[in-house]
């Protein structure tokens, strides 16, 4: 039995779970504030100026420097400077004082930091008296912990020069290549998360109120939402799994080798809850080593490149074939034999080793869900990973202990009869359908054409047919057993099966009128858009009567984009815009504020908020009468001009694409890198409301936030 050594070691292992745990979901105390800003304007000459932020600091806390070291996971302060046509930027903010290097954790590398004093300067040129706005973000910290993250905003008025003839400033965009980029925070500390919205240009009057200590803590609840929804998500992905054949068919046979093995059931169920310990433990260090990689938004570009979705497309292929009986799948027999020599129920190793060889016999069946997942983190915050893999660990972890508490429920899991086979291969079913969607994820990206609405609608509804004669018994495969038979000898089907097999059917008789352009709002998140659908029965043609007039302005990427855009924009006439500067333009000549679109290509909760929210009579009424939609793709593929190829140390490269640009201006000017996502904003660049909206297919609550925008707006803008 396990002796006590190994439950020290348990002890410790649990111990170390819940402190990481605790780290990322941690509330302090509240403390006074140490920092004290300052700011000042100093002429340097002629129409050159100098913005001084000074700051102080109260012992024991320090500033991180703008270029703070370490393990790459601290905050350093961030400045923006809101746009003045009168105003130029020279050069980027520096810092002045007496930094210091040191090691905060051993192994860590240095981290660099100020204490008491240090001041940041950035250079100006000014064509005409005016003021300078803007804000700035930091975080101070003591030797043993980070205060949260705050913003300030500062505005410095210049009344000392007279109107001279210098060259005309650089336009909006060129302009913004020499603005300093906000960096986006990367550490655990939950109070900046999404659901914190710091604008970069904000107006004071609206930001007071957000600012203030209840508002902030109710967003720091927001925040901590999305990572429980991930834990929530990943523990239902991981009861899901146990339902696959290759999880399934362990089950009971390791539950019964626990309880036959251990001396008395007690000891039996202590086993059995160690083994489960060992599955969350396992899939906790995947979660960890995602975490440390998902800096800024690599995850979400690994997720929605076209080449990660051939390769899913390829890997699903593959999966579905081997679950319909083409062949058997698995990993090198080394692995599994390496794990399974070392398990052992009489120490912890042994049970380690149990729980690590089911995760890698169950590989062929739990990719599938682990692929889901990381599909989902990628659209949440940077502790997402460590939420999602830990509850697919609990989710694929529980049965075993509720087995080994209850062992008469295995009498009925051991009945298994010929229907796990039929379970496998109506999985093989559905990986072969998501197979196509990962392909026409792909597809859109890169417009090559290949699954159009009507052509990628017909393969789900031929895969459904398929699934629905399997289940009904007309279609057999190789590893099928015969049908249970009844009192007089004849095969029969069980309720169970019957009602999958019609509810396959029903679901293909429901997509097959979308080929023709029945618009399938119940499934807009996943077909391909209406703009790629060739024949509309009484349409004439793709557009269905609703077609744009042919000297209408095309505005920029609409060549590229319009295939895209919602079809609840193409039916009521709704105008689109795909680019930032473009709406910004068009909101001052329109006096309209701005909705921006913050979305994706590939982005099925995108779609579910365009078929179910936006397609409301009372939404889609009020967007097209006092909005001007801006939809900003943040996986556009399209190349940008020279003028916006500026370095973005979110994305820690150049900006190359439409979807670098998007994804740079969410993150620095909004503080968001999730879609949907919903800004709404005058020509100004104000935010009309503190709070975006994020995804909450709710249009009751989309339409008060509509409004709350449309009467603030009509405010400030009389």
């Amino acid at each position: 039995m396990i002796n006590i050594f190994d439950k020290v070691i348990v002890g410790k292992a649990i111990l170390v779970m819940a402190f990481c745990l605790l780290v990322v979901n941690g509330f302090g105390q509240i403390v006074s504030d140490p920092a004290t800003w300052t700011y000042k304007i100093q002429k340097v000459k002629d129409n050159k100026y100098e913005v001084h932020i000074n700051l102080s600091l109260k012992h024991p806390y320090h500033i991180w420097s703008m270029e703070p070291g370490g393990d790459g996971l601290l905050l350093p302060p961030s400045f923006q400077f809101e746009k003045n046509k009168e105003v130029k930027l020279i050069g980027t903010v520096k810092e002045k004082g007496n930094k210091k290097s040191k090691v905060f954790i051993k192994d860590d590398p240095a981290s660099n930091y100020f204490e008491d004093q240090v001041e940041y300067i950035q250079e100006v040129e000014v064509k005409n008296n005016t003021t300078i706005k803007g804000s700035h973000k930091f975080q101070v910290c003591d030797e043993n912990a980070c205060l949260s993250p705050k913003t300030k905003q500062f505005s410095l008025q210049i009344n000392d020069i007279a109107a001279t003839n210098i060259d005309t400033l650089k336009d909006t965009q060129s302009t913004e290549k020499n603005l300093p980029i906000a960096a986006v925070e990367t550490n655990t500390d939950t109070s900046n998360k999404e659901g914190i919205i710091v604008p970069a240009t904000p107006n004071p009057e609206i930001s007071t109120q957000a600012n203030t200590d209840k508002e902030l803590e109710s967003k720091i609840v927001e925040a901590k939402q999305s990572n429980f929804q991930l834990l929530w998500k990943g523990i239902g992905g991981g009861l899901a799994s146990i339902i696959t054949p290759c999880v399934f068919a362990m089950l009971p046979m390791t539950v019964s080798f626990f309880l036959k093995k251990s001396k008395d059931r007690k000891s039996g169920v202590s086993v059995a809850s160690l083994y489960s310990l060992s599955i969350v433990f396992i899939f906790f260090l995947l979660g960890v080593i995602l975490m440390l990689v998902n800096n800024g938004n690599i995850l979400y570009e690994i997720s929605t490149h076209w080449v990660t979705n051939v390769f899913f497309f390829i890997v699903f292929l593959i999966f579905s074939f081997s679950f319909l009986g083409a062949f058997e799948l698995t990993l090198p027999a080394s692995w599994s034999t390496f794990t399974d020599s070392k398990s052992n129920i009489n120490s912890l190793s042994g049970i380690f080793f149990m729980a690590l060889t089911l995760s890698i016999v169950s590989f062929s069946c739990t990719i599938p869900f682990l692929g889901w997942l990381i599909k989902q983190i990628s659209l949440g915050e940077r502790t997402g990973p460590l939420f999602g893999f830990t509850g697919y660990g609990i989710g694929m972890a529980l049965p075993f202990t509720l087995f080994a508490i209850f062992p008469q429920l295995m009498q009925k899991l051991n009945k298994q009869g010929g229907w796990l086979n039929a379970v496998k291969v109506v999985f093989g079913f559905v990986e072969l359908a998501l197979a196509f969607k990962f392909l026409s994820n792909a597809d859109l990206v890169k417009h090559w054409r290949l699954l159009d609405r009507e052509i990628f609608i017909g393969i789900w509804a031929a895969i459904a047919i398929a699934t629905s004669l399997y289940l009904f018994g007309v279609i057999r495969f190789s590893k099928d057993s015969e049908l249970p038979k009844n009192d007089w000898g004849l095969p029969y089907l069980t309720v169970t099966r019957t009602v999958f097999a019609i509810s396959s059917l029903l679901f293909a008789i429901y997509l097959i009128p979308g080929m023709w352009g029945a618009p399938l709002n119940g499934m807009g998140a996943f077909v391909p858009p209406m703009g790629t659908q060739d024949f509309v029965i009484g349409g004439g043609g793709f557009s269905g009567g609703n077609a744009e007039p042919e000297n209408k302005k095309v505005e920029m990427y609409g060549d590229d984009l319009k295939i895209y855009e919602p079809e609840v924009a193409r039916k009521n006439g709704l105008h689109t815009l795909f680019d930032y500067h473009e709406g910004l333009k068009a909101s001052a000549e329109q006096h309209k504020p701005l909705f921006l679109d913050f979305t994706g290509i590939t982005c099925v909760n995108c779609r579910k908020m365009e078929t179910q929210v936006w397609s409301n009579p009372e939404v889609i009424k009020r967007i097209k009468e006092n909005f001007i939609v801006v939809s900003l793709y943040c996986d556009a593929p399209m190349k940008v001009p020279d003028v916006d190829k500026i370095e973005s140390k979110f994305l820690g490269k150049i900006i190359e694409t439409l979807g670098d640009k998007n994804a740079h201006i969410q993150a620095t000017k909004y503080n968001g890198n999730t879609q949907p996502y919903y800004f709404f904003i005058d020509d100004k660049e104000n935010l009309l409301v503190p709070e975006g909206y994020a995804y909450d297919p709710d249009a009751a609550k989309f339409v008060k936030h509509l409004d709350k925008v449309i009467q603030k707006y009509k405010e400030l803008h009389p």
